[in-house]
């Protein structure tokens, strides 16, 4: 793909850890995580051209570059130290600094974009956030959210099943959230398997997912073929679509602060 918003060249900067809270390019079993993070970025990038846009829980910062292409400004905001240390070493086009997502440390209406990508369901008041979020956007600013589906990532279970995660939200649940603190909500899409990643379910019996979970889990060295698939997932292989949004894998939000209040 020649896409520059999907350039992930091998950087010398030691990468983060993994910690279950964030994803990481560059680690091959980690690269089927990665990507689905990643097509969402290149789906919504366009909503950020021009714009000062704020990353909030930017995490390894790899996203938070790839808007700075074409957005004005790119404010990243994580709480984590070592996560903000290597945003400044790794991404000079990203204005990194550390605060709580529960109190955003920027002016009233002083951002176009807020940008929360994999962050939300780890949140404890996540209402407090989107609160602070309409406070720092500019009357008719953009919201930008995506998360896990709770239907699919933990389907029949009342608690996550990532321990990291405090509420995974269903699109119903999300849209409710969202409405309740203040946005207008544009659109609604869910992030599903392509016709590549459908074979590689049925290929590894059923979930490919499931393969991947069960291997980490055992604590052994992955099977050949399987970092081989995962390795080999791009962003292609993955559909962004408002069709079956139950049925999803990531739910992704698009809300605007009113115009007017």
């Amino acid at each position: 793909m020649n896409d520059a918003a999907t350039d992930t060249t091998v950087s010398t900067e030691t990468p983060l850890p993994l910690t279950g809270e964030r994803t990481v390019p560059g680690i091959a079993e980690e690269n089927y995580w990665f990507r689905r993070h990643e097509v969402v970025y290149r789906r919504l990038a366009p909503a950020c051209a021009d714009r000062v846009v704020l990353e909030a829980g930017s995490g390894e910062g790899y996203g938070a570059d790839m808007i700075a292409r074409t957005a004005t400004r790119v404010i990243g905001l994580d709480y984590d130290r070592s996560a903000a240390e290597h945003v400044d070493r790794r991404y000079p086009s990203v204005a990194m600094t550390r605060g709580n997502l529960a109190m955003l440390p920027l002016r009233t209406e002083s951002v176009d974009v807020v940008v929360n990508f994999q962050v939300i369901e780890h949140l404890w008041d996540q209402a407090e956030f989107l609160r602070e979020c309409l406070r720092v956007l500019v009357p008719g600013g953009v919201l930008l959210v995506s998360t896990p589906n709770r239907i699919t990532f933990s389907p029949g279970r009342d608690t996550p099943l990532n321990p990291f995660h405090t509420r995974e939200l269903a699109a119903a649940e999300l849209q409710e959230l969202l409405s309740d603190n203040g946005f207008e909500i544009e659109s609604m899409i869910g992030v599903h398997h392509g016709e590549r990643l459908r074979e590689l379910d049925a290929a590894h019996g059923g979930s490919f997912i499931d393969a991947q979970i069960d291997r980490a889990l055992a604590g052994e060295p992955w099977p050949e073929a399987l970092v081989a698939d995962v390795a080999g997932i791009t962003v292609d292989d993955f559909d962004i679509h408002a069709e079956a949004i139950d049925e999803s894998l990531d739910l992704v939000a698009v809300a605007r602060k009113p115009s007017s209040t």
